[in-house]
């Protein structure tokens, strides 16, 4: 089976899913993991054709957009890879890679283990962090109607998986719960020095934002 027509059917099908996306995880942002999992990919190795699967298919049906429910993504990946004719082996390990790739709170351990998964999630993360992080990250929190900032409520940094899934507080405290975290859960080489620049980034945006809140 032709790999570059697998990837081209599979790019259709993702920009017409996530056509009316929150612009956080809309098609630009699989666009750009897409291509953060060939660079790293290039460097440490892998199956790129489970790689840029996963990548472009790791959101196709977010949990945070379908009540919660994690089995929409990896089931609705299944049937649309089944519909090409992809082998079963690498249709398994795509949907696993959607299954494990997101966060979810940080004592949440993965169920299953591969480079490629780790490639995902590393390209998953670095789209997470830096400005794009930023910005993604209040576009979010807009989308939710949470409060930007609220001095009197803290960042809760033990959140177990449900908690964290209901989350709803004000949008600065995800950099404590979450984004600060991900430079130290990189799982690559590559991903570790990729992410430095983009955590010290954010590491300034914070302290700015707090200053100007102030009014200092």
């Amino acid at each position: 089976m032709d790999k570059d027509w697998i990837i081209a059917e599979t790019v259709s099908f993702v920009q017409a899913e996530l056509k009316d996306a929150e612009g956080g995880h809309d098609w630009w942002h699989i666009n750009r993991v897409w291509n953060n999992a060939k660079k790293i990919a290039k460097q440490e190795g892998g199956k790129l054709i489970i790689v840029e699967l996963g990548a472009l298919l790791h959101d196709i049906a977010d949990y945070k957009f379908h009540n919660g429910d994690e089995n929409v993504g990896p089931q609705k990946a299944k049937d649309f890879l089944t519909k090409l004719g992809l082998d079963a082996d690498s249709i398994h390990q795509v949907e696993q890679i959607i299954k494990n790739v997101s966060y979810k709170g940080g004592s949440t351990e993965r169920t299953y283990h591969s480079l490629e998964l780790d490639i995902v999630q590393d390209a998953d993360r670095l789209d997470a962090i830096g400005a794009i992080g930023i910005a993604r990250t209040f576009n979010y929190g807009g989308f939710k109607n949470r409060a930007m900032y609220d001095p009197n409520i803290e960042p809760k940094l033990n959140m177990s998986k449900e908690e964290y899934k209901k989350s709803n507080d004000p949008t600065l405290n995800h950099f404590y719960e979450k984004l600060f975290r991900l430079k130290e859960l990189m799982n690559t080489r590559t991903a570790k020095a990729l992410s430095e620049d983009r955590h010290a980034f954010m590491e300034e945006f914070v302290l700015r934002f707090k200053k100007e809140f102030a009014g200092i």
